[in-house]
């Protein structure tokens, strides 16, 4: 048996991954030649696309806006496939000892972010578009995480911050955060990025690792223990694990969907977060690659 090929992923230690880590532990990518090594990314899609960058990841499992932004700007890498077909709820958050009660109190406030060009950066501009708000007004505050932003708020370093509301919601449930609001992204909330380097060295192994994976999402719902999974791994109550993957879509597909990446690139075009759109062959690999 031939030597198996090392790929290095990174991704969010986020429910959003289970099929990664079942894959994982369930031996389905030592079983397809590929040695896998995931490590986990808790600053987020900034500091995976800088892995990319840095070429201490091949893949990153990301934020569609964040990859798209990061592509845009240079790094070296394609995408190849959408991961999760439904948007990525974020919960605005402010802390719980403010006296901010909506979401309108944080207009014109400091928002922590985890980095920029990162979700939690593009999403503020995009709640200030949909709020009609100045986006060129925000001030940001970078604080490299979720861990970065419970410090921020709690010592008034920053005055809001934009997470994934599942995630955040043990903060709230224990009075540090308080949910002041939600906004939903406009496009599938995660995909697949892939160094092109890789792309062109490893092509093979890619695509049978996104075989594998696309096993894995396409059948979570359908395994008995997804439930008790997400609930015990990610500390979330039954009915909140219950409620997130009823609305949660994984795609079993290989093709990215042109009109949606147009999409991503005309809205950040327009909040100033890109110069301009690249075509689409340059963000994304055909389906035949």
């Amino acid at each position: 048996m031939s030597n198996p090929i090392t790929i290095k992923v990174t991704g969010v230690p986020e429910h959003f991954n289970l099929p990664w880590y079942l894959a994982i532990e369930e031996g389905a990518f030592a079983r397809a030649g590929i040695d896998l090594q995931w490590q986990d990314a808790p600053g987020g899609t900034g500091a995976m696309m800088q892995s990319l960058q840095n070429e201490e990841a091949d893949v990153a499992i990301a934020l569609t806006e964040g990859v798209v932004t990061s592509i845009i700007k240079g790094t070296a890498a394609r995408i190849a496939r959408v991961f999760v077909t439904s948007p990525l709820t974020w919960g605005i958050h402010v802390a719980a000892h403010k006296d901010f009660q909506k979401v309108e109190d944080v207009r014109g406030r400091r928002f922590a972010i985890s980095r920029p060009t990162s979700g939690s950066h593009l999403m503020a501009f995009v709640l200030a578009q949909q709020k009609g708000w100045d986006s060129a007004g925000i001030p940001f505050v970078e604080v490299g995480g979720i861990e970065g932003a419970r410090k921020a708020l709690a010592e008034e370093e920053a005055d809001a911050f934009m997470w994934e509301k599942f995630m955040t919601k043990p903060l709230v449930d224990r009075g540090e955060f308080r949910r002041v609001g939600e906004i939903d992204t406009p496009w599938p909330c995660f995909v697949v990025a892939v160094r092109n380097k890789v792309l062109e060295s490893k092509g093979e192994a890619v695509q049978k690792m996104l075989k594998v994976i696309n096993e894995y999402a396409a059948n979570i719902k359908q395994r008995p223990d997804a439930l008790e999974l997400i609930s015990s791994r990610f500390a979330l109550p039954e009915e909140d694990a219950a409620a997130w993957l009823s609305k949660t879509e994984w795609s079993g597909e290989v093709s990215v969907d042109t009109a949606m990446l147009t999409q991503v690139m005309q809205t950040l075009t327009a909040l100033g977060a890109i110069g301009h759109p690249l075509p689409v062959d340059e963000i994304a690999i055909s389906r035949q690659e």
